[in-house]
């Protein structure tokens, strides 16, 4: 008999409210949850899959070690026993930073991955971090951290009540949005238009959000920061600068005029591919609409100049005003968020407080670039010990770093690894130990981390739909044992991981005077939680400490896990509204418009000026039905549109002999691959794209849908030397290639 459950999507950053529907223990459909406070019903082609993704076969069942070199099924506590004699012998013979740790992008979107990860690198005390956020959006967070002072400070589109709206390597009609999070962001860009508001889409390619726009500048990838720089410009030029409530917030706006004088219109108009009277009309339109929000991306960020960029989309928004302004860009406040503090000067925010071992990378919060991930392995020279023990918790960076190869040899090398991941893929089937989480129905959710860049202020959560199945382990409680095997104390009950935390998370608490549990007991504070585990009693102290939260009692209309849980749609907070300053931590207390970093990166960018474009580059693309590597080992998320072709526009096909369907042969710094081509003006001329994610034919992997359609990992184009160098981010677009043509074979397109 069938029954219908709640659960908020973890497959993209829109989280949306879903109902599914389950056959016993078996997720058979699922269908947007209309009453869900912040999706209202909204659902894309991956979560109508949910159910295609939680019952994959492919998906691995119990754990696996390595015996006499193979991967072999074994039971939970040898698995944990294996982790404790592989990891804390490189802990005590060669140090913490001996152990790399390695963090994908499914992190953020489970319950587990949120809470654990901080506790096992604390533990740890490793400085060897590298995550997917150095192949994503680490310049947005450098940018924030040196504006505003605090990395996660990142403001988002008011999208429901903007006027005006530009976007700047975006495509949200296929990404569903990234680092601002919106269910249903296609419809709120129509309800934009359809209230009169302006949409323009910056992007070389002609993507489907550009084709829904008023204005698509097609714009030479790479020189996104030129552009930017050359509005500035106009509107100081101009007399256009209007900072209404901000101007109490900031410093450094007359450093900051002088830094973009530079650059004209007219002086960046050759290295962008823009007439320098339509980025002049640009600025003008941006200052003079009512409300108004610049939003950049991942096309934005995986560029050479990805903190300037960043920076600067920020700077747009001061200087027209419309920072911290209601329809312009704001600063989200998450239920979870830490008590806010009174405002005023801070610790600020500082980059480089450590170097990488072998090429001096400076680390971004706390993060080293995860292209850097294979030479700290097999390379011996350099201050300290290579890393000798790897752990990678939902990663698969031998498909998502540049140059696959490299680190797919590196990490044979290394002494140990374990991998917590719910596939044997390219990456973990390297791994001394694979530890393999449920899948998501039989987890809980809440957002943490999207929460704080939700276009409006609500929270969600939602129990497992579905009960753990006999020989699974929840994933918390992975984590929570890999904690304890990693730092010396294998054997413990996983439920002193959550102790500790809580512990020491209202020991804190009742000794900060902002706190509502200030002078408190907590002891009694720690008596009073709720929740049926750990992780639920950790998000019951995380609500009731937050900015909504009821203060343990403090505030009796404030939030609780058990008034979450009456309210299984969720709870809406509100829109979003100004917060100045109290988000600010730089160390004066205010905005800094040109922090000593930025402005020591801008002569780096007026030699692009200068520079001449490379005859062709390369860039990413994102698919609908697509977010991660795994995803296409699901049947219903491949296909139709998500293929892995070679995007090149007519001029280039003709002038390099390629014809349409035929195989090409694409070759870069780090290596060369073969995919067949797609002629289409989609692309403007001088440009080629492939798409992320695709390499499934290594051997030792179970992803056999994948395997059957690999495509070829476009990151082996790529050899790891190029780097934004304020963020540590990887250059991923803009970077030049060649095509050829190869001997008249025809590749399939379908």
């Amino acid at each position: 008999m069938s029954r219908t459950a709640l659960r908020i999507c973890p497959l993209c950053e829109a989280t949306c409210g879903l109902t599914l529907t389950i056959d016993g223990t078996r997720v058979t459909g699922a269908r947007g949850d209309r009453e869900d406070v912040f999706s209202k019903g909204f659902i894309c082609p991956k979560g109508a899959s949910f159910g295609a993704v939680d019952g994959d076969p492919d998906r691995l069942r119990t754990p696996l070690v390595r015996q006499d070199g193979e991967l072999r099924e074994a039971t939970w506590e040898e698995a944990f026993d294996a982790v404790a004699a592989g990891l804390r012998p490189v802990v005590e013979r060669y140090g913490p930073h001996a152990v790399g740790v390695v963090l994908g992008n499914p992190n953020v979107h489970t319950m587990a991955g949120a809470l654990y990860p901080p506790v096992l690198l604390a533990g740890l005390g490793t400085r060897s971090v590298f995550t997917a956020s150095t192949v994503d959006q680490m310049p947005k967070h450098v940018s924030s951290g040196l504006l505003f002072g605090d990395a996660n400070a990142i403001p988002v589109p008011d999208l429901d009540h903007t006027g005006h709206l530009l976007l700047i390597g975006a495509n949200p009609l296929e990404s569903n949005g990234s680092l601002c999070t919106a269910p249903d962001f296609p419809g709120k860009l129509k309800a934009l238009k359809a209230r009169g508001g302006t949409l323009t889409v910056i992007d070389p390619r002609r993507t489907r959000t550009a084709k829904l726009a008023d204005r698509h500048l097609a714009i030479r990838p790479g020189t996104d920061a030129l552009l930017l720089a050359a509005m500035a410009h106009v509107l100081f030029e101009e007399d256009l600068v209007d900072l209404g409530e901000l101007t109490p917030h900031l410093e450094g706006l007359g450093e900051l005029r002088a830094a973009v004088r530079e650059f004209t219109p007219e002086a960046v108009a050759a290295a962008c591919d823009v007439d320098a009277g339509v980025t002049r009309t640009l600025a003008r339109e941006l200052a003079a609409a009512p409300t108004a929000a610049v939003y950049g991306r991942i096309g934005s960020c995986t560029v050479p100049y990805g903190t300037l960029g960043s920076w600067l989309v920020d700077v747009l928004n001061i200087l027209t005003g419309n920072l911290d302004r209601p329809g312009g860009a704001l600063f989200p406040q998450a239920a979870t968020d830490r008590t806010p503090r009174p405002a005023g000067p801070s610790h600020g925010f500082a980059l480089g407080r450590w170097h990488s071992r072998v090429s001096k990378h400076p680390e971004a919060k706390g993060e080293l670039p995860l292209s850097a991930l294979a030479e700290e392995i097999d390379t011996a020279t350099g201050e300290g010990e290579p890393i000798r023990a790897l752990v990678s918790v939902a990663a698969n960076p031998v498909l998502s770093a540049p140059d696959g190869d490299r680190l797919d040899k590196a990490l044979d090398s290394l002494d140990f690894m374990v991998s917590v991941d719910p596939y044997l893929n390219e990456t973990s089937r390297h791994a001394h130990v694979v530890l393999p989480p449920p899948p998501p129905s039989q987890s809980p959710h809440h957002d943490f981390a999207f929460n704080t860049l939700a276009v409006r202020n609500q929270v969600r959560y939602t129990r497992p739909a579905v009960p753990l199945e006999p020989g699974r382990m929840a994933e918390t409680e992975i984590l929570a044992r890999l904690i304890l095997a990693a730092t010396g104390m294998h054997g413990a009950d996983p439920s002193a991981v959550d102790d500790m935390v809580i512990g020491q998370t209202l020991g804190k608490a009742v000794k900060e005077p902002h706190s509502p549990v200030h002078g408190r007991d907590p002891k009694d504070l720690t008596a009073r939680l709720t929740g049926v585990s750990g992780p639920e009693r950790r998000l019951d102290m995380m609500l009731r400490l937050g900015p909504y939260g009821d203060g343990f009692g403090a505030r009796p209309d404030g939030l609780s896990l058990e008034r979450l849980l009456a309210h299984p749609h969720g709870i809406d907070l509100g829109p979003l509204g100004s917060r100045l300053p109290q988000p600010l931590k730089t160390r004066s207390g205010r905005i800094e418009l040109l922090p000593r970093p930025i402005a020591d990166d801008l002569p780096r960018l007026r030699e692009a000026l200068d520079r001449l474009p490379d005859e062709l580059v390369l860039v990413g693309r994102r698919h609908l039905r697509s977010n991660n590597s795994w995803m296409h080992n699901v049947p219903a998320l491949t296909g139709g549109s998500n293929r892995c072709t070679l995007h090149i526009h007519p001029e280039d096909a003709e002038r390099l002999g390629v014809r349409d369907g035929a195989a090409v042969r694409v070759k870069g710094a780090g290596g060369e691959v073969t995919a067949p081509a797609e002629v289409t003006d989609g692309v403007r001329p001088g440009v080629v794209s492939l798409p992320h994610g695709w390499g499934h034919d290594r051997p030792g992997t179970r992803m056999s849908h994948a395997a059957a359609d690999p495509g070829v990992n476009v990151n082996q184009l790529l050899d790891g030397s190029l780097l934004d160098p304020l963020s540590g981010n990887a250059v991923l677009n803009g970077v030049p290639v060649e095509v050829t043509a190869v001997a008249e074979s025809i590749m399939s397109l379908t």
